[in-house]
């Protein structure tokens, strides 16, 4: 089977480690390098290897370890044309960096890598439905404020996914952020929130997903009991039952040693 490692998830970073036959790709690089080592060594794992690297968006939350990355390690970076644009206008990524665009599909390392559309106020933001050298299928979906028709056709193939929960909408409402902030969380171009999501996996798990990851909690204005009771209270609204229907699981902000079998 294939196996997701779960680096960080938040508004302080977020990196995913995907493996499959031995072979290894990263989603995002949003701590510093250092913390991105120490992180995959506690999990026994090393960046050599990892043969490609997939950038959601250029946010620094997913970007922070990109270019002395690149610079140490060769590994090749895939994004779309909007965000690499963006990164090298930055100067977030070294002369030397192996840039690649995805207009659709890649395949690499013996991954198959489709771009799935979301809706961000960055460049050209989007998610990635994985498929694994030994044919197992994976969507990461956060940073959208809605769930495009292209990522619930992903995640509706997929044995496992991210998906964003990243809020609750009383505690974000009645917290400190200032207004703008608030109503930039809140609309079309933000983060899904936790009854978004919730109301989206009934369906998903109908179409056969039975790995769910909530991700990109806030870790001001959400708890991950609170996003795991509510997505809970859906699946079983829809009769769907856990550890027999769906497993589910959050996401971890910090380094856990947290894996999940798909």
């Amino acid at each position: 089977m294939a196996k997701i490692v779960p680096l960080f998830s938040s508004s302080k970073g977020n990196s995913y480690y995907i493996q499959g036959n031995g072979t290894a790709i990263l989603i995002d690089a949003g701590r510093n390098l250092k913390q991105l080592e120490a992180a995959m060594s506690l999990n026994g794992l090393s960046l050599r290897d990892v043969r490609a690297l997939f950038v959601t968006h250029e946010h620094t939350d997913h970007i922070s370890a990109l270019k002395v990355l690149l610079k140490r390690y060769d590994i090749p970076l895939y994004a779309t044309r909007g965000t690499l644009d963006e990164l090298v206008r930055t100067d977030k990524v070294p002369a030397c960096a192996r840039l690649n665009v995805i207009e659709d599909i890649v395949e690499t390392a013996d991954f198959r890598v489709e771009r799935v559309e979301t809706s961000h106020d960055a460049a050209e933001s989007c998610g990635y439905f994985i498929e694994t050298p030994d044919g197992r299928r994976a969507s990461i979906v956060t940073d959208t404020g809605y769930l495009t028709d292209s990522a619930k056709a992903a995640i509706s193939r997929s044995h496992l996914a991210v998906v964003e929960s990243n809020h609750d909408v009383n505690m974000l409402k009645s917290g400190p952020y200032p207004y703008p902030i608030k109503r930039r969380i809140l609309s079309d171009y933000g983060h899904l929130s936790n009854p978004d999501c919730a109301a989206a996996l009934p369906s998903f798990v109908q179409a056969g997903l039975t790995r769910i990851l909530l991700g990109h909690l806030s870790p001001e204005n959400n708890l991950p009991s609170i996003a795991v009771s509510e997505a809970m209270r859906s699946l079983s609204a829809a009769g769907m039952t856990a550890d027999s229907d769906y497993i589910i699981d959050v996401a971890p902000m910090e380094t856990d040693r947290r894996s999940m079998l798909f």
